[in-house]
């Protein structure tokens, strides 16, 4: 027996939602729904176990303090957007078109399975149903606009970051098919079902052709063709018949399969988001928050001793290739790319947590090659352009704790750790040494130790010891001189800030300077903390505090905040206007890490100079090299390998004549310095640090 359900008429405004389908069919209809539901269900619950077999820090205070914020994020859609505009466009109309497909198919659910039968309650007709068929006609060509492009791009730009290859391995070694085909099925189900539903609207419609259906579009020119071509009347609803059959077991297949292909995504992706901790990468996670891991066991071993969030975020990589694309390491051929560092990791953990045989393997020297781990520069490039939330600079330095807890690096980077232990500093100078720049000034530099000062100036390694940089601490610290800037120094009180120790991943020892540095700083009466190494600034800013540091991250100030500040105020008026043209490179710490960005170019645009800018700039600036312990490691031997700074130099050369690269970073001058030399550009361009520009301009 039919089941007996009015036929659309011009009085009806409404349409049927199980037309020409038996009681018995919609009985199995719902049984398949039922079981749709059931393994999509079996699924998140096997995605929560995993996650749950995760340890580390929980996060609920700072996921309160950011939830509206990143709520905002999801629906807007900015870290899509950054810098992939078109894709992050595109990606609105699947994301919305979706969103609002499903929501319809929700509100079908409620009037026909619950409020009609139990209140006889009807809303789904007259208005609202025009309306709704309007909105979800406008929704199907927003997905279907989205699908396009994104297949496009796909198919037939084939931009380098889609592209599978690996650049640790050879071809013959891996094999990234079923990746290929996952994206593939992903694009091809939702072409399928969107397409499929315009056809099942426009045979409805070629079997009634109801007036009031021109609210549909789509759906209706799709009608009066078939119409035009003669299929109409009961031929119409044969057709329509089993494409809703065709259409209903594909939508519920694509359903039940979310958590196991790579729609996942769509359940993870926005809690990955959630859940990104705003300081991550800038501030490292201690030892002493992962409390659920015994004291033995230091940063990542094991795949269990991941954190959940960072279990999770593991299946929120959407292969999109941005972290592929941006990584410095990937793109200096060295054996490292973030995207498949986390594929790799994930494929492990699917794999591993809920086995019966667990793997419980090593992962940082087996599963993952040791040089892959330390060819990270931590420059946060990653951790910035993801825009899923995936947190990879935390994750590798979690796996290089776990390398140097068993003594697994690099011998050159062994020395200098050791150096550091003992003396205090990356050079293996005696502490008395520290202070020397200072007199070779016509002006003594107050020792803050025994006399108060607004500034304490931490000046860091290589502006103290490195004699280049040691020239460029002097330029500094006249022109804080001749602006009556009131600051001293700690002298031979002050050890390395730590923060590339710490991203090396010697967790304890960075620990031993915090505590050092922080209880010499406390015997000392000042206002700011003033740095010119983005690195010491960066880990005084952001980290000390976190630890027990007596001032706040706003105390702590970079050099060219305080010099645009100072030029603003008209404490400090340049003499002279500079006729260079030059090109200025945005260090890691002190722009991706720390958000300063326009007072290097404020006080450029002050000084006179004509500024060229590179492709990359800004949060999308190139590392030198030196971050993350590299600048104390050996060079990798690697085929078409470059180092980074040589890299970055090409890119300064490729603007034509170029006076001066300019830096506000020690290692910086130290990495451009030596790679104009390497890259046989000696003479055709010079690094200069902006303090130099600012002494010159004053003077």
């Amino acid at each position: 027996m039919m089941l007996s359900i009015m036929n659309n008429t011009e009085e009806q405004v409404t349409r049927v939602v199980f037309d020409n389908l038996s009681r018995n069919e919609v009985v199995f209809w719902y049984v398949l729904v039922v079981i749709s539901i059931s393994i999509l269900f079996v699924g998140i619950i096997n995605l929560i176990r995993k996650y749950l077999k995760g340890t580390g820090p929980k996060q609920i205070d700072k996921f309160r303090k950011q939830f509206f914020q990143r709520v905002i994020i999801i629906f807007n859609h900015a870290w899509i957007k950054k810098h992939s505009p078109i894709v992050g466009i595109s990606h609105i109309l699947i994301f919305y078109g979706f969103l609002l497909l499903f929501i319809g198919t929700i509100i079908i659910t409620i009037e026909h399975d619950f409020t009609r039968p139990l209140f006889d309650w009807q809303f789904w007709q007259g208005n609202f149903y025009l309306g709704f068929s309007l909105t979800l006609d406008i929704a199907g060509l927003a997905l279907l606009i989205g699908l396009i492009v994104m297949s496009v791009r796909r198919g037939v730009q084939k931009p380098f970051r889609l592209n599978y290859d690996r650049v640790d391995k050879d071809k013959s070694a891996y094999s990234r098919f079923k990746y290929v085909i996952e994206d593939w099925f992903f694009l091809g189900i939702l072409f399928f079902i969107v397409l499929s539903g315009y056809l099942l609207e426009g045979l409805r419609i070629a079997n009634y052709n109801p007036s009031f259906e021109q609210w549909s579009p789509l759906g209706w020119l799709i009608g009066q063709q078939l119409r035009s071509i003669g299929i109409q009347g009961a031929e119409a609803g044969l057709f329509h018949y089993w494409t809703w059959w065709v259409h209903g077991i594909v939508s519920i297949f694509f359903v039940s399969a979310i958590p196991y292909t790579k729609s996942v995504h769509m359940l993870v992706s926005p809690v990955s988001i959630l859940l990104k901790d705003e300081d991550a990468g800038k501030r490292l996670i201690e030892n002493s928050d992962n409390d659920e891991i015994p004291d033995a066991e230091i940063g990542y071993t094991k795949i269990t001793d991941f954190s959940s969030k960072h279990l999770l975020q593991l299946d929120a990589c959407t292969k999109c290739g941005k972290c592929h694309e941006t990584c410095p390491a990937r793109t200096t051929n060295y054996p490292l790319s973030p995207r498949d560092l986390i594929l790799d990791l994930r494929e492990f953990a699917n794999t591993s947590i809920l086995s019966t045989n667990e793997d419980v393997r090593c992962l940082p020297g087996d599963l993952i090659e040791a040089d892959t781990l330390w060819s990270c520069m931590q420059c946060m490039a990653c951790t910035e352009i993801c825009p899923v939330g995936i947190e990879h600079v935390p994750i590798i330095n979690q796996l290089r704790r776990s390398m140097i807890e068993e003594g697994n690096m690099d011998s050159l980077l062994q020395g200098t750790l050791e150096q550091i232990m003992n003396t205090g500093n990356s050079f293996g100078e005696s502490k008395r040494k520290r202070a020397r720049w200072t007199k070779k000034l016509e002006n003594p530099v107050r020792d803050i130790r025994k006399e108060s000062a607004k500034y304490l100036w931490f000046v860091g390694d290589y502006a103290s010891f490195d004699p280049r940089n040691q020239s460029i601490t002097q330029d500094l610290a006249r022109v804080f001189h001749e602006t009556g800037i009131d600051f001293g120094i700690l002298y031979d009180a002050e050890k390395t800030a730590g923060n590339d120790v710490r991203r090396a991943g010697e967790e304890g020892l960075w620990l031993a300077l915090a505590e050092h540095n922080i209880q010499e700083i406390e015997k000392c009466e000042f206002e700011y903390i003033i740095c010119r190494d983005p690195h010491s600034f960066n880990t005084l800013k952001n980290e000390y505090p976190a630890i027990g540091a007596p001032w706040k991250g706003e105390q702590v100030l970079h050099y060219t905040q305080l010099i645009s500040d100072l030029i603003d105020t008209g404490a400090l008026s340049l003499k002279s206007k500079l006729d260079y043209r030059v090109t200025y490179h945005d260090p890691c710490t002190l722009g991706r890490f720390n958000g300063i960005y326009d007072q290097p170019r404020d006080i450029l645009k002050a000084i006179g100079v004509t500024l060229v800018e590179m492709q990359r700039v800004r949060d999308n600036s190139f590392c030198c090299g030196a971050g993350g312990g590299r600048i104390w490691m050996k060079e990798l031997q690697r085929e078409k390998s470059q180092r980074p700074s040589e890299n970055r130099i090409e890119e300064a050369i490729s603007l034509g004549e170029i006076d001066y690269f300019i830096v506000a970073c020690p290692k910086d001058v130290t990495m451009y310095e030596d790679a104009i030399k390497t890259s046989g550009h000696d003479g055709e361009l010079k690094v200069k640090e902006l303090s130099e520009l600012v002494l010159e301009a004053y003077l």
